[in-house]
């Protein structure tokens, strides 16, 4: 039985790193988002920030898949 090449099983763990981005990027921008509006909401005393910056942190992850998307899409 031939042994399975290192390079093969080191190339799978760089590409499930580099997808692992996916995964992690869109709820990651949204959360950051609404926290960063909760937290003006609290010290300016207004109540409608969380929801734009939730959108603006969800619009910003959902740039970093598209842009990591493409670049995968020229290789």
């Amino acid at each position: 039985m031939p042994r399975p090449d290192p390079d093969d099983e080191r190339s799978f763990m760089m590409k499930y790193a580099e997808y692992s981005q996916l995964a992690i990027a869109l709820p990651a921008g949204t959360f950051v988002g609404y926290l960063i509006g909760w937290l003006l909401d609290k010290w300016l005393g207004t109540t409608f920030l969380w929801l734009v910056f939730l959108v603006l942190g969800s619009i910003g992850g959902l740039i970093q898949v598209v842009r990591f998307v493409q670049s995968r899409g020229k290789s």
